[in-house]
């Protein structure tokens, strides 16, 4: 299973010409870029790992891909997606966020069909890969 969330999730991997590509069009935009990991990386999980600070004040592409290429070495088998950040109408409103490196093997998840009263059924989602501890997961 290939994880698709974000922006260009439905397009193949991004090659880092292209990954700095947006960047750049980010930093022209004046959005604030950050670098950002996980193991789990459910729909629902918002809140990723930042990998160091946003960088606010980076205005070339290539320091970024730096930050994205030491993630990548530190974290080999997370997910891994850049965001950018639009502080002009005085708020952190989120403008773009695309992955940028996946594990080798994506294991996928799981549908959970729950009976309640009344015969009400709930659905719930899990990745089969929070079955193994954290850190041990890829």
């Amino acid at each position: 299973m290939r994880l698709t969330q974000g922006t260009f999730s439905f397009l193949p991997d991004l090659t880092d010409l292209q990954i700095s590509s947006q960047i750049e069009y980010c930093l022209q935009c004046g959005w604030a870029v950050s670098v950002e990991h996980t193991e789990d990386p459910h729909p629902r999980n918002t809140y990723w790992e930042m990998y160091g600070n946003p960088m606010f004040d980076l205005k070339d592409a290539a320091g970024i891909m730096r930050e994205v290429d030491e993630c990548r070495r530190t974290f080999p088998n997370r997910y891994i997606k850049v965001n950018a950040f639009d502080s002009t109408r005085g708020i952190e409103s989120l403008r773009l966020s695309f992955i940028v490196a996946r594990p080798q093997e994506e294991p996928g998840f799981e549908l959970l069909r729950e009976e309640g009263p009344g015969r009400e059924v709930r659905y719930s989602m899990r990745s089969y890969a929070t079955r193994r501890p954290e850190g041990h997961r890829y």
